[in-house]
């Protein structure tokens, strides 16, 4: 096995149903059912899973709310993502904690590094929500800058499509899907990977990115063991 922990990360537009919104508890199930069994491996796990299924605050500072208040309230939407998951996955045998960035003890306990990780040592699956707890940066960052704190081996992006193109390949067909890239290749092209914060953190720390297709068969599975499964970023 090549990774021993890992953090992954997921937009919440994978949770989405086909109306583009919410949560499809059907794909969520069976996010969790392929996590469980990478779990069952021994690797230990950190997820940070994204809002945009139910609000994404970049857009709703377009429609005329103040923009630090509309990325907490992007931030709140992770948090809704990541009880939706810890439910998911303890429905599915794996024992589970919720950490958010910002205090909210009713439901979650705060992030603090020492105690994420401590989790992860009794073999907990780790879900980080309310992004980095500050406005304007994105759960990508707030990705990065987890897996960096708690010394994962690697970010593992699960996306819609398998790995990184030059262009959108549900628009062009002829889009070129890389294997390897390197930080700074992202960066100067501008390819959609992570944000450009969050490849910059990536790149200082030397942490690798594997950007795979969540809905493969065992995808996630292949990618822990080691398998050329997606696109590396390194």
């Amino acid at each position: 096995m090549r990774f021993q922990r890992i953090l992954l990360k997921f937009s919440g537009e994978i949770l989405a149903g086909d109306e583009g919104g919410g949560i499809d508890f059907d794909r969520l199930a069976d996010y969790c059912k392929q996590i469980a069994d990478v779990k069952a491996l021994g690797t230990e796990i950190g997820i940070v899973i994204g809002g945009g299924n139910i609000l994404r605050g970049s857009n709703s500072s377009q429609h005329g709310i103040d923009r630090v208040t509309a990325d907490y309230m992007g931030m709140l939407a992770t948090v809704i993502n990541a009880l939706a998951f810890q439910s998911a996955l303890e429905r599915s045998g794996v024992d589970t904690r919720v950490l958010t960035a910002i205090k909210m003890e009713q439901l979650a306990e705060p992030y603090i590094k020492r105690r994420a990780i401590r989790h992860l040592e009794k073999g907990r699956v780790v879900i980080f929500a309310g992004g980095t707890g500050n406005p304007y940066f994105t759960t990508d960052t707030a990705a990065a800058l987890r897996a960096i704190e708690i010394e994962a081996d690697v970010v593992m992006k699960g996306t819609k499509v398998d790995g990184v193109y030059d262009g959108d390949p549900m628009k062009d067909a002829g889009a070129k899907r890389f294997d390897s890239l390197a930080y700074i290749e992202v960066l100067n092209r501008r390819l959609r990977v992570m944000d450009a914060t969050a490849i910059s953190l990536c790149m200082e720390n030397k942490l690798p990115i594997v950007v795979f297709k969540l809905t493969g068969e065992n995808n996630l599975l292949r990618v822990v063991r080691g398998e050329p499964v997606g696109t590396i970023v390194s």
